[in-house]
Protein backbone atom coordinates (compact mmCIF):
# COMPACT_ATOMS: atom_id res chain seq x y z
CA UNK A 1 0.00 0.00 0.00
CA UNK A 2 1.06 3.77 -0.58
CA UNK A 3 2.73 5.66 1.49
CA UNK A 4 1.64 8.77 -0.16
CA UNK A 5 -1.75 7.57 -0.25
CA UNK A 6 -2.40 6.27 2.97
CA UNK A 7 -1.39 9.24 4.24
CA UNK A 8 -3.54 11.45 2.61
CA UNK A 9 -6.73 9.56 3.52
CA UNK A 10 -5.92 10.03 6.31
CA UNK A 11 -5.70 13.73 6.10
CA UNK A 12 -9.04 13.46 4.13
CA UNK A 13 -10.65 11.84 7.22
CA UNK A 14 -9.38 14.62 9.53
CA UNK A 15 -10.54 17.39 6.91
CA UNK A 16 -14.02 15.55 6.97
CA UNK A 17 -13.69 15.14 11.13
CA UNK A 18 -13.21 19.07 11.01
CA UNK A 19 -16.03 20.23 8.94
CA UNK A 20 -18.77 21.56 9.88
CA UNK A 21 -20.99 20.75 6.86
CA UNK A 22 -24.13 18.87 8.07
CA UNK A 23 -24.95 17.60 4.60
CA UNK A 24 -21.89 15.54 3.23
CA UNK A 25 -20.41 12.38 5.85
CA UNK A 26 -17.95 10.02 4.76
CA UNK A 27 -15.80 7.34 6.41
CA UNK A 28 -13.73 4.61 6.12
CA UNK A 29 -16.03 1.08 5.35
CA UNK A 30 -14.57 -1.72 8.51
CA UNK A 31 -11.25 -0.21 8.68
CA UNK A 32 -10.29 0.04 5.14
CA UNK A 33 -8.81 2.96 4.58
CA UNK A 34 -9.27 2.41 0.73
CA UNK A 35 -12.81 2.42 0.83
CA UNK A 36 -15.09 4.74 2.09
CA UNK A 37 -18.87 4.86 2.64
CA UNK A 38 -20.30 8.09 2.36
CA UNK A 39 -24.04 9.70 2.53
CA UNK A 40 -24.97 13.57 0.69
CA UNK A 41 -28.34 14.42 1.86
CA UNK A 42 -29.90 16.17 -1.24
CA UNK A 43 -29.71 19.69 -1.54
CA UNK A 44 -32.66 22.19 -0.14
CA UNK A 45 -34.97 23.91 -2.84
CA UNK A 46 -33.95 21.07 -5.43
CA UNK A 47 -35.85 17.85 -6.68
CA UNK A 48 -33.44 15.97 -4.21
CA UNK A 49 -34.66 18.11 -1.25
CA UNK A 50 -35.03 15.49 1.84
CA UNK A 51 -33.22 12.31 -0.28
CA UNK A 52 -30.41 10.44 1.31
CA UNK A 53 -28.31 9.50 -0.87
CA UNK A 54 -25.77 6.64 0.04
CA UNK A 55 -22.31 6.23 -2.14
CA UNK A 56 -18.91 3.35 -2.05
CA UNK A 57 -15.56 5.52 -2.73
CA UNK A 58 -12.72 2.96 -3.60
CA UNK A 59 -9.33 4.64 -3.66
CA UNK A 60 -6.51 3.20 -4.74
CA UNK A 61 -2.13 3.29 -4.49
CA UNK A 62 -1.96 6.11 -6.89
CA UNK A 63 -4.41 8.34 -5.05
CA UNK A 64 -4.21 11.29 -5.02
CA UNK A 65 -2.92 11.35 -8.39
CA UNK A 66 -5.51 9.22 -9.29
CA UNK A 67 -9.17 9.67 -8.71
CA UNK A 68 -11.46 6.86 -6.61
CA UNK A 69 -13.97 5.26 -8.12
CA UNK A 70 -17.20 6.53 -6.99
CA UNK A 71 -20.66 4.46 -7.25
CA UNK A 72 -23.91 5.08 -5.99
CA UNK A 73 -25.49 2.25 -3.71
CA UNK A 74 -28.79 4.63 -3.56
CA UNK A 75 -30.86 3.83 -6.97
CA UNK A 76 -30.35 7.26 -9.24
CA UNK A 77 -32.82 8.50 -11.98
CA UNK A 78 -30.38 11.06 -13.27
CA UNK A 79 -28.71 12.23 -16.60
CA UNK A 80 -25.08 11.25 -15.32
CA UNK A 81 -25.70 8.66 -13.73
CA UNK A 82 -25.57 5.04 -15.03
CA UNK A 83 -27.91 1.99 -14.08
CA UNK A 84 -25.17 0.63 -12.29
CA UNK A 85 -24.13 3.59 -9.91
CA UNK A 86 -20.97 4.72 -11.35
CA UNK A 87 -21.45 8.67 -12.91
CA UNK A 88 -20.01 10.25 -15.02
CA UNK A 89 -18.55 13.11 -13.74
CA UNK A 90 -15.55 15.10 -15.10
CA UNK A 91 -13.31 15.86 -12.16
CA UNK A 92 -13.27 12.26 -11.83
CA UNK A 93 -12.21 11.55 -15.27
CA UNK A 94 -10.39 13.84 -17.51
CA UNK A 95 -10.47 17.23 -14.88
CA UNK A 96 -9.16 15.33 -12.11
CA UNK A 97 -6.12 17.08 -9.87
CA UNK A 98 -4.46 15.74 -7.07
CA UNK A 99 -5.68 19.16 -5.22
CA UNK A 100 -10.01 17.48 -4.77
CA UNK A 101 -10.14 15.45 -1.84
CA UNK A 102 -13.12 13.17 -0.59
CA UNK A 103 -14.81 16.28 0.52
CA UNK A 104 -14.36 18.25 -2.61
CA UNK A 105 -15.77 15.30 -4.31
CA UNK A 106 -18.73 14.82 -2.63
CA UNK A 107 -19.78 18.35 -2.76
CA UNK A 108 -19.15 18.46 -6.43
CA UNK A 109 -21.24 15.01 -6.37
CA UNK A 110 -23.69 16.98 -4.17
CA UNK A 111 -24.17 20.00 -6.86
CA UNK A 112 -24.46 17.83 -9.49
CA UNK A 113 -27.18 16.44 -8.52
CA UNK A 114 -29.56 19.69 -8.78
CA UNK A 115 -27.22 20.98 -12.14
CA UNK A 116 -27.03 17.92 -14.10
CA UNK A 117 -25.21 17.86 -17.58
CA UNK A 118 -27.62 16.52 -19.72
CA UNK A 119 -24.88 17.28 -22.94
CA UNK A 120 -23.11 14.27 -21.45
CA UNK A 121 -25.83 11.81 -20.66
CA UNK A 122 -24.81 8.33 -18.55
CA UNK A 123 -28.48 7.81 -18.57
CA UNK A 124 -30.05 8.70 -22.00
CA UNK A 125 -33.42 8.30 -20.89
CA UNK A 126 -33.14 10.59 -17.67
CA UNK A 127 -30.83 12.99 -20.31
CA UNK A 128 -34.29 13.25 -22.80
CA UNK A 129 -36.77 13.47 -19.87
CA UNK A 130 -34.74 16.45 -17.76
CA UNK A 131 -34.42 18.14 -21.29
CA UNK A 132 -37.88 17.53 -22.72
CA UNK A 133 -40.18 15.65 -20.20
CA UNK A 134 -39.58 17.85 -17.29
CA UNK A 135 -42.96 16.85 -15.21
CA UNK A 136 -41.91 13.24 -16.15
CA UNK A 137 -38.30 13.64 -14.94
CA UNK A 138 -39.13 15.60 -11.34
CA UNK A 139 -42.00 12.34 -11.14
CA UNK A 140 -39.09 9.98 -11.31
CA UNK A 141 -36.73 11.97 -8.94
CA UNK A 142 -39.28 12.19 -6.61
CA UNK A 143 -39.42 8.27 -6.54
CA UNK A 144 -35.75 8.08 -5.73
CA UNK A 145 -35.68 10.41 -3.27
CA UNK A 146 -38.45 8.03 -1.56
CA UNK A 147 -37.01 5.53 -2.24
CA UNK A 148 -33.77 6.67 -0.51
CA UNK A 149 -35.39 6.71 3.12
CA UNK A 150 -35.75 3.12 2.87
CA UNK A 151 -33.00 0.91 4.55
Amino acid sequence: MSTIARMRLINDLKNFNNCNESNIFAMPKSNNLFLWEAVIFGPEKTLWEGATIKLLLEFNDEYPNKPPTVKFITQMFHPNVYSDGKLCLDILTNQWSPIYDAYTILASIQSLLSDPNPLSPANAEAARLFTEERKEYEKKVKECVENSWKI
